[in-house]
């Protein structure tokens, strides 16, 4: 069985948080080699392989392998051992549609996927509770981190100076262009635009000519965020990697096109 090569994240010695690599799997073709989520297209029996040699290196069952359909939302669900009682069926109802899910049940591999967008994982060092965050642009301007930070306040009693985060593999401000209706959505949403927006080209042969684009920083927004809700700047780990310009490590919609893999990032509590 291939073993998934996983990028770790130092928390505490109870806890176990990875962004997954694009090596170690059998996947082909813009999912090579090692992608577990089933929306993207790819193969359902390499999913599968992959799904079950990912369970076997975190040393969990692949039940317990938690693996949300994003929509772009700001919704969260929680994963209580009550979940795991259910029918598969109405499980997967459960994490549908969710860009958000946190637990504090131990061994259990809570994750969201990106592929461009900004993964968040969260983690309460005095409730031993944990949180995955799913920021796209669309659920970094509905303040998804925020509203999950308010979640874990009310299921487990967090508070933001006690978070310990990560902000794992996304794209950066360089090569994140948009247009000036999403800029315009930032700014009506009360982000500081002067810190996160840009506006430049990005001169290619005989491109010079191009207009100025805005382009926006996603990490840097979703750092902020965090920041205004008390969580303190040095407990938030933020490694810089740029999903566009790392893509032979890491998946890259913007890059390789919405048909290939994602990137799996999780927490689990032990």
């Amino acid at each position: 069985m291939n073993k998934p090569e996983l990028h770790f994240y130092e928390l505490a010695n109870n806890v176990v948080a990875f962004s997954s690599t694009r090596h170690g799997g059998v996947s082909k073709g813009n999912y090579a080699a090692f992608n577990i989520n089933r929306y993207c297209g790819d193969s359902p029996d390499a999913i599968e392989q992959n799904r079950k040699s990912l369970a076997n290196c975190l040393e969990i069952d692949v039940n317990k392998l938690i693996v949300p359909h994003q929509i772009h939302s700001d919704s969260s669900r929680i994963i209580a051992n009550e979940y795991f009682k259910l029918p598969a069926n109405i499980r997967e109802q459960i994490i549908e549609g969710v860009d958000a899910v946190m637990t504090n049940e131990l061994n259990v591999c809570i994750g969201v996927s990106t592929a461009d967008c900004i993964p968040i994982l969260l983690y309460d060092t005095k409730h031993h509770a944990a949180a995955a965050i799913h920021a796209g642009w669309r659920g970094t301007v509905k303040h998804i981190v925020q509203k999950t930070i308010k979640e874990m306040g009310i299921v487990y009693q967090t508070k933001p100076q006690e978070l310990q985060a990560v902000i794992g593999p996304g794209i950066s401000l360089q090569n994140f262009e948009v247009g000036d209706e999403v800029y315009e959505q930032f700014a009506n949403a009360c982000f500081d635009m002067e810190r996160i927006a840009k506006r430049f080209r990005v001169i290619q042969p005989k491109e010079e000519e191009l207009p100025l684009k805005w382009h926006l920083d996603l990490k840097l927004s979703n750092r902020i965020d965090m920041e205004r809700m008390g969580v303190l700047p040095q407990n938030i780990i933020d490694e810089g990697i740029c999903t566009y310009d790392n893509t032979n490590d890491y998946f890259s919609a913007r890059k390789l096109g919405v048909d290939s893999g994602r990137i799996y990032n999780g927490i689990i509590l032990k």
